[in-house]
């Protein structure tokens, strides 16, 4: 059986290692291959692993033996699934394998961020020393109201560590949660999400991208929030509306931002949209890494080769994520 992993860039040798073992045929793309070429791969392809490379219409209908579609990770949104599912092709993902680790990472950014631990690092490389003088301030996180866009596991998740470790305020808005089930994780419902954002010293996004959740945050609600906040965005970069956060970088409507993700990625210094970013000391850049640790991989891997093997066999395929779009109807 032919199947192709794209992005190879990511690395998860223990399912491709594993696949040969299987005794099929892993062909393994890059990232940024054309749609042309995919289509061309796919002609004989009977499992596609997919990460980022966006799986369109066209993809699917160049692969008439496909039986199954593998996310080996969490974001489906590059993935046209009604054209998978009109043909009777699963699309799974999978969604568990870093819910602490993501969360762990969005909080690092924040507390780098208030504690100016990038630029502080800079300059003790740099020149040796720096002596507490006004623009090494940083700010507390105990007391402080840290808003949480989207209270899933990973948002709850990140809702303990400020709340329950560090002593913040945690509100939240999620049009999906009951105010009883954010109560039980200690956190406040908002349903207006302008309120949230004008209380909040501090704004993370942990919601899903779709069609409803695209572009939240934009220009009205930038000028919502406090001169003084911090967004964190580990999510999906299209979440944000990412000209109008370059301008409230750069115009201090609001005091930085640490960002994971972004809409086209990779990033870089040349001819991104974003490019200005690399110059912005108020703002800490990632590599759409933060669920990158060994423990997350090894779920990962494991979990991956677990769906694969359920499509390989031809037995139901287990979707864990609570999605609609991945439910055949």
């Amino acid at each position: 059986m032919k199947i192709v992993r794209t992005d190879m860039e990511l690395e998860v040798p223990l399912v491709d290692k594993t696949l040969v073992e299987w005794g099929h045929d892993l062909v393994l793309l890059p990232d940024g291959i054309s749609e042309e070429e995919l289509c061309k791969e796919l002609e004989d392809c009977y499992l596609l692993l997919m990460c980022y490379t966006p799986i369109t219409g066209k993809v699917i209908d160049s692969a008439p033996l496909l039986k199954g579609i593998v996310k080996y990770g969490v974001g489906i949104d590059a993935i046209e699934i009604p054209a998978a599912h009109k043909r009777g092709i699963p699309v799974v993902n999978i969604p568990e394998y870093a819910e602490e680790t993501v969360a762990e990472g969005a909080f690092a950014l924040l507390i780098a961020l208030v504690k100016k631990i990038p630029l502080l690092q800079t300059t003790m490389r740099e020149d040796g020393w720096a002596w507490p003088t006004a623009q090494w301030l940083g700010s507390d996180i105990a007391g402080k109201t840290l808003g949480i866009i989207g209270c899933g596991k990973i948002g709850s998740s990140m809702a303990r560590m400020a709340g329950d470790g560090f002593s913040a305020n945690v509100i939240g808005y999620d049009p999906y949660k009951s105010r009883e089930e954010l109560s039980e994780k200690r956190i406040t419902k908002y349903d207006d999400l302008h309120s949230l954002l004008n209380e909040s010293d501090f704004v993370s996004l942990h919601v899903a991208l779709d069609d409803n959740s695209k572009n939240i945050i934009g220009k009205d609600e930038f000028a919502e929030m406090k001169p003084s906040a911090i967004l964190i965005n580990s999510a999906r970069g299209a979440l944000v509306d990412e000209m109008a956060l370059l301008e409230a970088l750069e115009t201090q409507q609001i005091a930085g931002a640490g960002l994971d993700v972004f809409s086209q990625e990779p990033l870089n210094r040349m001819d991104h949209p974003l490019k200005k970013l690399y110059e912005m000391e108020n703002v800490l850049l990632f590599p759409h890494l933060t669920f990158y640790t060994n423990e997350a991989m090894e779920r990962l891997e494991r979990e991956t080769l677990e769906r694969c093997k359920e499509i390989i066999d031809g037995t139901e395929v287990t979707i864990k994520s609570n999605d609609p779009r991945l439910q055949m109807k």
